[in-house]
């Protein structure tokens, strides 16, 4: 019922949103009398602000058309390489009419990014995509709104989110493969590439595990402790909704999107209201560059998609309440996952100093259960003043994460050392690394 409920509010906003996106444009457009209004701006300001309060926001673009690499322009173009009811493995390839720069190019490893399945859509990890481009072959995955999803398909546990990963791994292949989980997909990634190693099977040369909880009990934050303090039949009986008749996925158990969205904003209501404040503000004061970088932040932020909810409530039980990963009781289809049977897969974990997602220690516990990864190579970097977005996005994601990154798959390629020194040495003169950003091995 609250979701047909969320559907009528949605349908009664709607009008009143395309009303004010029109009057804000009347009173801003040169050529309309009503823009030589002494107070148009004022009033432009305040529609603009409830259009963008009442639409309903739709699933962004990547739009990543170029990038600079080797110093050069580099067109870029988006392809699916595998289509699955629930997500999608899409490939960004770059192009050059440079025949050195594509020779280049070729050369360099592959990254696969595991997305979060947890509220925001794959393209929240746009800036992390863009700038692995300049030295990486790139590949996402691109999970689907589960209320898109006919119910014909069957439903997704969290089982079939490891078989996917296990999917695109060997499609892609290990032999130069990096793969980069951020924040949920940790703990998934971990057991497919777990499962993997204990079947006998070769596995990536690289996992990098950022802002994840792999041990929720560490330092526990807000979202952990609503997990253990509300039994699973509470997430079962209030956050599971049908999805209404109107949607391709109809009759699909979900937990919704704009719950999950009101919760994310009742995380930090004032720094939102501080926010959309500050918005107002830059559009009276005709601040333009401002007024797009929080349209931009919140076309993301507010694009929140459904999750199935076998899915949703096998990753409450899993991780956040059972703590089946470091407790080493986790079965996926029978098996046991057995984080040290990975041995020639080299791991780096990544945590923001101020993280309020995933607590300090909570994706540094991977080192621990990967026994078997020799100890130099594994590697642990904590971003100094650093929140959660903080590490794969923005300009210490660009100039400090990245480059640890970058450094930390040239070591690990199967090519000569002179190649990595080399390539090291090259980051340097062109980013600086922060003197006191911590480095843990």
């Amino acid at each position: 019922m609250l979701y047909q409920l969320q559907e009528f509010h949605r349908a009664l906003l709607e009008p009143i949103s395309s009303w004010a996106e029109i009057a804000a444009k009347m009173f801003t457009n040169p050529v309309s009398p009503l823009s030589s209004l002494p107070i148009s701006q004022r009033l432009a300001a305040g529609y603009e602000l409830l259009h963008r309060l009442g639409k309903e926001y739709e699933k962004p673009e990547f739009n990543i058309k170029n990038i600079v690499s080797r110093g050069k322009q580099v067109a870029v173009n988006e392809f699916v390489n595998i289509e699955k009811p629930f997500c999608r493995l899409i490939r960004f390839k770059r192009f050059s009419d440079d025949i050195k720069i594509i020779q280049e190019m070729k050369k360099d490893p592959t990254v696969l990014i595991v997305a979060p399945l947890s509220g925001h859509h794959a393209t929240l990890l746009k800036d992390t995509v863009r700038t692995l481009l300049q030295d990486h072959k790139v590949y996402i995955t691109d999970w689907t709104d589960a209320r898109l999803v006919p119910l014909s398909d069957g439903s997704f546990s969290l089982d079939n989110y490891i078989h996917y990963i296990q999917e695109f791994i060997r499609h892609i292949g290990v032999e130069h493969l990096h793969v980069i989980s951020v924040c949920q997909p940790t703990v998934p990634v971990l057991a497919a590439i777990s499962l993997m190693a204990s079947n006998g099977e070769k596995t990536p040369l690289t996992m990098t595990m950022m802002g994840g909880p792999i041990d929720a009990r560490k330092s526990p934050t807000s979202v952990n402790s609503l997990a253990t303090n509300k039994s699973y039949e509470w997430f079962e009986n209030n956050v599971i909704f049908s999805v209404p008749s109107n949607h391709p996925g109809a009759g699909r158990k979900v937990y919704p999107g704009f719950l999950q969205h009101t919760g994310f904003v009742a995380m930090n209501p004032d720094r939102h209201l501080k926010s959309h404040w500050d918005y107002f503000q830059d559009l009276l004061k005709g601040d333009s560059q401002d007024a797009k970088a929080h349209r931009e932040f919140y076309d993301e932020y507010n694009a929140v998609l459904d999750m199935d909810a076998e899915y949703y409530l096998d990753t409450i039980k899993t991780v956040f309440q059972d703590f089946s990963l470091p407790n080493g009781t986790w079965k996926v289809a029978g098996q046991l996952v057995k984080p040290q049977d990975i041995k020639t897969t080299a791991l780096l974990t990544i945590e923001g100093e101020l993280d309020d997602i995933s607590g300090s220690g909570q994706t540094k516990a991977a080192i621990d259960l990967c026994k078997s990864i020799p100890t130099s190579k594994k590697k642990h970097y904590e971003v100094v003043g650093a929140g959660h977005y903080g590490i794969f996005a923005g300009r210490r994601w660009r100039e400090f994460v990245y480059p640890q990154i970058s450094d930390f798959i040239r070591e690990n390629e199967p090519s000569s050392k002179s190649i990595a020194t080399s390539y090291k040495t090259v980051r340097k003169t062109a980013v600086k690394k922060p003197s006191t950003a911590k480095k843990r091995a």
